[in-house]
């Protein structure tokens, strides 16, 4: 029997003077910075498991590499606002599942809508999923540009020899 691939779901949440330097540093907090992002649709191939935590990416080795994800972010610039972002997941017990991805400016906004969207897709499929899992974060704008962000983290690729 091959062996269950894993998925980490990891988040980061940060402060900068620009949007993007707000992004950048999230990525950071949340360990997946300096490499390409690709991001993916939201289904989980059979045979995996979805687990909360930092990837183990060598920043050394796997710099620029390409990263594959499912990504949530939100970025907010007035202050007194909030940005919040969000995943959430099923999955059968074969390991197969749907990941969806929202933003908003509330925590319970966002819950919502991960659960709306995740019950709707459930409804359109045959297959019985088990409970609906989050990981949502948020970040309050005071002085400078913020982000939030959290991501399905499926694997690291490097390019290969040209």
């Amino acid at each position: 029997m091959k062996e269950k691939r894993t998925i980490q779901v990891t988040s980061g949440t940060a402060a900068g003077p620009t949007h993007l330097a707000a992004f950048d540093a999230a990525l950071l907090e949340a360990g997946i910075a300096n490499t390409n992002l690709i991001k993916l649709s939201s289904v989980i191939p059979t045979k995996s498991r979805v687990v909360i935590g930092k990837p183990t990416i060598n920043f050394e080795k796997d710099f620029g590499s390409k990263l594959y994800v499912v990504l949530a972010d939100k970025r907010e610039s007035e202050r007194g606002r909030e940005a919040w972002a969000g995943l959430g997941w099923v999955q059968a017990k074969d390991g197969k599942g749907l990941f969806v991805e929202q933003h908003g400016s509330q925590q319970a906004e966002v819950m919502r809508l991960i659960k709306d969207t995740l019950e709707e897709m459930i409804k359109n499929r045959h297959e019985s999923f088990g409970p609906i899992q989050y990981q949502v974060v948020g970040a309050y704008c005071e002085r400078q540009p913020v982000c939030a962000l959290v991501a399905a983290v499926y694997a690291v690729e490097g390019w290969g020899l040209l």
